[in-house]
């Protein structure tokens, strides 16, 4: 493969990653759930390692079961401890996620110490990989880079998922006690989204890492979120941004010999930090306005 083919399959695979976690975490964002991600991306660890042992290799379905389980079972924990035990959201998150991610670790140093499957391989992923990790028939046919794939399925299934519910995300994230009233199985949703999400972090955790994919949950959603508060703008500025971060921090990875996820989320980083300074300093500038006059 060519330098430029290798360049077009990590930036698509970074943008459908980037995408997927961002139109996620904009209905997270709006039902200030947005640390529940990282709760989520962190305590799905015990369900990987797992899985790893049940399937015998990363790749298999019971990978994603097993991640897609634990994922559930944190907000599961994390809903008891706010509504039954009386504590506060921030506490049940910190909680349930370093006593899963501690589980998950201890699994690794335990049983994987010899088998390809560590802390880095879950925490931090490497998506320059993609191009040399290819799926193959059992005839021995190359199909193309497997993650690639996965990052497509993905973004296949988050998109229709926010297509099918939009009207049922978007109401019970404004208001779930309202949505209720009107029928909507608020519960439900709230674990379907929490489901996407665990999904959409082990699907991407080869690629990006558990610990980056959480910064795209976040920082793309709340980006966009300082230029427009309505749904829809809200969720193609998110889209765009995702976009954008994949090519800027491909492109300044290769410049400066680094990680590319890492510099990825970094670009999502300064994007977050110049879109607050440029919208703090218009509505400086509003509000002196108003004061002269």
């Amino acid at each position: 493969m060519s330098f430029d083919q290798n360049a077009f399959l990590i930036i698509l695979t970074g943008s459908l990653i980037a995408i997927s976690c961002g139109l996620l975490g904009v209905f997270m964002m709006l039902r200030k759930m947005s640390m529940t991600g990282d709760a989520i991306s962190h305590a799905v660890l015990p369900g990987i390692v797992i899985g790893f042992f049940v399937a015998g290799s990363q790749r298999g379905i019971e990978v994603i079961i097993g991640a897609g389980l634990l994922g559930i079972l944190a907000t599961l924990i994390i809903d008891w401890l706010r509504q039954k035990a009386r504590v506060q959201l921030d506490a049940s998150i910190g909680i349930t996620f370093t006593l899963l991610f501690a589980i998950g670790i201890i699994l690794i140093n335990m049983l994987a110490n010899n088998v390809d499957l560590d802390q880095e391989c879950v925490l931090y992923g490497e998506i320059a990989y993609i191009p040399i990790d290819l799926w193959i028939t059992g005839s021995g046919a190359v199909l193309g880079p497997r993650i690639t794939y996965l990052a497509l399925l993905n973004f296949t299934l988050v998109a229709g998922f926010i297509y099918f519910f939009f009207k049922e995300l978007t109401l019970t994230s404004f208001d779930e006690s309202f949505g209720s009233v009107i029928g909507i199985p608020s519960k439900g949703i709230n674990l379907a989204l929490m489901s996407m999400v665990s999904y959409t972090t082990v699907s991407s955790f080869e690629a990006v890492g558990a610990i980056l994919v959480v910064a795209l949950l976040v920082v793309p959603p709340a980006t966009a979120f300082l230029w427009t508060k309505n749904m829809m703008p809200l969720i193609k500025l998110t889209t765009v941004l995702g976009i954008a971060i994949s090519i800027l921090g491909y492109y300044l990875a290769y410049l400066f010999d680094s990680s590319i996820a890492g510099m990825m989320v970094s670009v999502a980083g300064v994007l977050f930090l110049l879109s607050a300074l440029i919208k703090g300093r218009s509505r400086k500038s509003a509000g002196t306005s108003i004061a002269n006059i």
